[in-house]
């Protein structure tokens, strides 16, 4: 793995680190006090405070706060890692998709520590469940997928197969999320394209789809940001919500 650390860098010593590991197929680690902006579908600011910075070999980042599971910000793989200087000469990191066109900045005040290795191919992951498990659980928490989607049916029939989740995002706009247990393959965006065609050919306005699984494979991800179509990665399902007991009336 050979992992590098450097500990209370100054803000050219991190600059130069950053510049030497981002984009080389490697994990990248940042701990520090910083303040992040996101740009895209929507607009967020998160207030300075003490996060880890997470970005991994394909470029998807992750902001951690002190307490959870849930980054506080993140985006999928991206398109574009690099550092820059702001005004104030503050250090920055950006992470940058072309295609939604999506921005997440982060701007370093103080950083503890930056931490980097190259990490081995994974092994094949699947998701533990059956996939009518795995589309309850989504369903009860579509925040997992993406943050304000409501979901509006499930398994609804249109004329090429069975949508797994067809949903509205917080803008309105009518999202096709299909989901797999284990790494998604050119077939699976294949099948969310034909799904995302024909819901196009009966509602109006901007019909987005979601592909949601562990992982999806290089191929898989050429064609699926060629079709405009996108990624959400699931590492874990959240847990189904139980219905609260009632008191029984005597």
């Amino acid at each position: 793995m050979n992992p590098q650390i450097l500990e209370q860098p100054s803000t050219r010593e991190l600059e130069v680190f950053l510049q030497a590991h981002l984009g080389k197929k490697k994990f990248v680690q940042i701990a520090g006090t910083c303040e992040v902006v996101y740009v895209g579908r929507a607009a967020s600011l998160t207030e300075a405070g003490d996060y880890v910075v997470m970005v991994k070999a394909d470029g998807s980042i992750q902001v951690h706060g002190a307490k959870g599971v849930k980054p506080i910000n993140w985006q999928p793989r991206t398109d574009d890692v690099r550092v820059a200087r702001d005004e104030d000469d503050r250090l920055m990191l950006l992470a940058e998709r072309f295609k939604p066109n999506e921005l997440v900045q982060v701007t370093f005040r103080k950083v503890s520590m930056a931490f980097s290795l190259e990490l081995r191919d994974e092994k094949m992951f699947q998701l533990h469940g059956s996939e009518a498990q795995m589309h309850e659980a989504l369903a009860q928490n579509p925040d997992t997928i993406e943050p304000g989607l409501r979901v509006l049916e499930r398994e609804l029939l249109v004329g090429v197969g069975g949508i797994d989740l067809y949903a509205m995002d917080n803008l309105g706009r009518y999202v096709i999320v299909e989901v797999k247990r284990a790494k998604a393959t050119q077939e699976a965006v294949h099948q969310l394209e034909r799904y995302v065609n024909a819901v196009r050919e009966q509602v109006p306005g901007e019909v987005r789809g979601i592909l949601a699984a562990p992982s999806i494979s290089n191929p898989a991800r050429v064609v699926l940001e060629k079709l405009g179509l996108e990624f959400c990665e699931l590492n874990a399902l959240p847990e189904e919500k139980k219905p609260e007991p009632q008191m029984a009336l005597f």
